[in-house]
């Protein structure tokens, strides 16, 4: 399990294609999935945020904050759009671990400010995740200018 941004070092170029499909819209936008309390899948959408700190989401209380204390696997997928790539995708699967420094959060704070002009209502009162990778998928219905059509696949 690494930090994303071990995985820009060890991946750059991968880690940089991701970031295209998570900012596609200028900010991050994604759909995570958490494990329910009875081992059933639960998504939602979320704005993801890269940063010098990594990749976080905010989450506020509720079934999804409950869903990541009590087990910490996630999956973040997010697709592209409009036709003809609506069906390229980026996936990251790891563990989330949850942040109290309060550096980090200033860093991730900052970051909320530079992509979206100011902070979302309640920010502040949100709890900080930090996704870690364990694997990616990269889904390309055409070639790209440096991974071929179909699956590449990342491991840590």
């Amino acid at each position: 399990m690494i930090t994303w941004t071990q995985f820009e070092q060890q991946q750059p170029i991968l880690a940089a294609v991701g970031r295209e499909h998570l900012y596609h819209f200028g900010v991050g936008l994604g759909f995570l999935a958490t494990v329910r309390k009875d081992g059933g899948p639960r998504v939602h959408p979320v704005c993801p945020v890269l940063s010098p700190a990594g990749l976080h989401v905010s989450i506020i209380p509720g079934p999804k904050l409950h869903d990541l204390r009590r087990d910490a696997r996630y999956a973040l997928h997010s697709d592209t759009f409009p036709p003809p790539r609506e069906d390229d995708g980026f996936a990251v699967y790891g563990t989330v671990r949850e942040v109290a420094d309060p550096g980090i959060r200033a860093i991730v704070a900052d970051q909320v400010v530079a992509d979206h002009g100011h902070p979302w209502p309640g920010y502040d009162s949100q709890t900080l995740f930090e996704l870690r990778l364990e694997r990616c998928l990269l889904m390309l219905t055409q070639p790209g200018e440096s991974f071929p059509k179909g699956a590449t696949t990342w491991r840590s």
